[in-house]
Parts: structure tokens; sequence; C-alpha cells
């Protein structure tokens, strides 16, 4: 009795994958037909009932394969193939498109069917599901093709270069004076601010001019806060007018530093969170709160143009020379911790936030998962970032105007004695 009840949950399991290699295959039909609509009845090479069977003698190939033969699915999966080839030179003689997309979806189609049988429907769904979306946004795809520029497919190339080529290949074990230098988790670091850099760059390219300057400064924040400050820092100095505005996108920009600095945690060492989140906040309130009331005060109708990113890490020379000053500040903060002990750190960290303050946060972070104390990484983290945001304070007054200096530099002050007194008291 339990055999036959087995056999027919079996039986019916069978039928039910079969539906969804149908149901399948009549997805991705519907997007084909649904593209070919204007065309009279008997021009469209495969619609949504051909598309439907097509899925459906996928998954009967399978079928076959497992019960009859493992011949099965290769020559009916050919038998599609070359019914596909005919109609398609054949519509060729009379419509001059040699775009093979349709050929593809209808192989792909095919395959689908057989997963849902034979291995599992839930994948066959998902990728049948994004077949159809890429199908389906053919103008869309083809638009941003048109937008992207030659440096930013170069750059795109070659941030999957440093991931997932360079990065697995990297030995993974401690070198260096008391271990602190492990070669793949330094790279790992490179990649991930060569990615959040990314995600800033491309955020600002897409709709940043349009959206204005909150939009802009806000994601610049993630790819470089110095280049957008170096830009409107520029442009108060030529509209003066303008400089309170200016000076609430350097401000955001630069309160955007700190959430990134939470990101590095999260992903490094999580144990440091509790101990810089409350830092953090507060110095990221004091940018965030004046910025977003000068804005309100002086807002107006003003659009800016793109700051140029040249400081982007996409670039590979770029990307080898964060890793060598990563390995440099590690190596560094190794020294100076066992020769001066937390004064070291501290000083380290001061030098090192007047020119990066990635390098040397992602150095600080990856040190307290060793020897180093929290507190004291908290601090230098803290430090490290107030140092470099003045910096920035005095880029707003020297080469913008008094005003933007002022609108800048205050809040930035305040930001820097509030976070290090939290830390502190911590």
């Amino acid at each position: 009795m339990d055999d036959v009840a087995s056999q027919f949950l079996a039986n019916n399991q069978t039928t039910f994958h079969l539906a969804i290699a149908l149901l399948l295959g009549a997805i991705i039909g519907l997007e084909r037909g649904w593209d070919a609509r204007d065309q009279k009845a008997g021009e469209r090479i495969a619609g949504i009932r051909t598309f439907a069977l097509i899925g459906l003698l996928g998954g009967i190939s399978a079928i076959l394969a497992a019960e009859i033969t493992v011949w099965a699915f290769p020559v009916l999966l050919l038998s599609v193939v070359a019914m596909g080839l005919v109609a398609f030179s054949e519509r060729l003689a009379h419509i001059r498109n040699f775009s093979i997309t349709g050929m593809v979806g209808m192989v792909l189609t095919f395959c689908f069917g057989a997963i849902a049988v034979a291995v599992d429907p839930v994948i066959a769904t998902a990728a049948a599901v994004v077949t159809a979306m890429i199908l389906d946004n053919k103008a869309e795809i083809h638009g941003w093709l048109q937008k992207l520029q030659s440096h930013e497919l170069d750059a795109a190339l070659k941030l999957l270069l440093i991931s997932v080529v360079m990065l697995p290949l990297l030995p993974s074990e401690k070198m260096g004076p008391g271990g602190v230098l492990n070669p793949r988790e330094i790279w790992y670091m490179v990649v991930m601010i060569a990615s959040i850099s990314f995600v800033g760059y491309f955020a600002i390219r897409v709709a940043g001019a349009r959206k204005g300057i909150l939009f802009t400064s806000l994601f610049a924040g993630l790819s470089s806060s110095t280049a957008l400050t170096l830009h409107f820092s520029r442009q108060a100095a030529k509209n003066p007018e303008f400089s309170p505005q200016f000076a609430s996108g350097i401000l955001i920009a630069c309160g955007t530093m700190f959430p990134r600095i939470l990101i590095y945690c999260l992903i490094i060492n999580t144990a440091l969170l509790p101990s810089l989140i409350w830092p953090v906040v507060v110095m990221t309130a004091l940018l965030y709160g004046p910025a977003f009331f000068i804005w309100r005060k002086h807002s107006g109708q003003l659009q800016v143009s793109q700051p140029s990113l040249s400081q982007n890490p996409l670039e590979l020379s770029s990307a080898l020379v964060f890793g060598a000053l990563l390995t440099g500040i590690l190596l560094l903060g190794e020294f100076l911790k066992n020769s001066f002990g937390d004064a070291g750190i501290y000083a380290l960290a001061a030098t090192s936030g007047v020119a990066d303050v990635d390098a040397i946060t992602l150095s600080l972070t990856r040190m307290s998962n060793n020897n180093l104390a929290m507190d004291v990484a908290v601090i230098g983290i803290v430090i490290a970032a107030a140092v470099n945001n003045l910096v920035k304070s005095g880029m707003a007054w020297s080469i913008g105007n008094r005003q933007a200096g002022l609108l800048v530099g205050i809040p930035m002050v305040l930001s820097l004695a509030a976070g290090l007194l939290v830390a502190w008291l911590q």
C-alpha cells in the first residue's frame, strides 16, 4: 500500500513539474508574442503557444532521458535548434534582422523545462523570469549602453578583475611583524572601497546633476567627498551668492563618510560597532543637521554640475596604491603601538587622516581584530575622520570664500569635539 501511495505522489509530482515547464515557456512566450504583436498571423516565428510547447518539450525530454535513454535530451534539443534555424533563415530572406535573441530564448526555454522536471523548479522559475525581464527591457538596456562611456566600462571590468580574479588567488595567511599582514584580507578591503566608490560614482552619474545638491552630495560621500569639496568650493568662489547651498552640500558629503565607516566595521569587525556607533551617530547628526538647516533656509532651484571623481579607486593603479597604503599603515601601526603605545596610534591616525580616512579606518578596524584595544581603535578612527574633515573645512575656506568656510568649519569643529568627547566617555 505504501509503495502505491509513493508511486502516486511521484507521478503527481512529475505532472506538477511538467505543468511548471509549460508555464515557464508561456511566460517567455508572452513576452515574445507581445514584442511581435503588430505582426500578422503567420509572420511570427514563435509566440506564446510555441514557447509554451518548447518548455513542455524540455520537461518531457528530461523524463525520457531518465526513463528511456540519455540521448533523448540532446536529440530533442538539437531538433528545436534545427527547427529554429530553418524558421529564422527563411524569415531572414524577407526581413533583414540578424538578431539571434529569439533563437537563444527558444534554447533557454527548452532547458528551463528540463531543469524544472529534472533539477529544481525554483531554479528554473527564477531563471525564466530573469530571462523574460531581459528580453522585455531591450530598449532600456540598449539605452544604458548608449549612455555608458568607455572609461566607465573599463572601470567596471577592472572592478571585476580585482574582485573575482585577483582576490581568490591571494594567500589567506598571516605575514609580517606580529602577523598583521594578510594579503587576501588587505585586498578584500581594497575591493570593498572600490565597490562603494563604484556605487557612489554611478549614482551621481545617472541622476546627480538632475537631482541637485543634496542627492549629489549624499552619493559623493560614498565615492569621493574630497573631490566634491574641491568642486563645490570652486563653485562657491565663482558664485558667492550660492555659497550656503554649496556649504550644505560639502557638509552632507563629509557626513556621509561616517556611516561609511560603520559599513567597514560591520564587514571587518562587528565587535567594534557597539563602541563606535555613538561617536559616529553624534558626528553625523552634527553635520547633517546644520546642512539641512542651511539648505532649507537658502533653498532654490540651483542645479549643480557633476563633480569630477578623478580619485576614483576603480582605476587599477589607484587600487594598487591604496593596497600599498593599507599595508604601510598596518606595518607602521604595529611598530608605533609597540614603541609608543596608544599615543603612537593616535599620532598615526591624525597624520593619515590628513590625506585619506579610508586607509587608516580600515587599518585600525583590522588591527582591532588582533591585539589593538577597542577603545584605542575607536578614538583613532574618530581622530582620523575629524582631521580629514577639518582639512576639507580649510579647503572650503581657502579655495571657496569666507562664508563657505565658516558655514562648513563651525559644524565640523563641533562634530570633532562631540565625537571625541563621546568616544572618550565610553
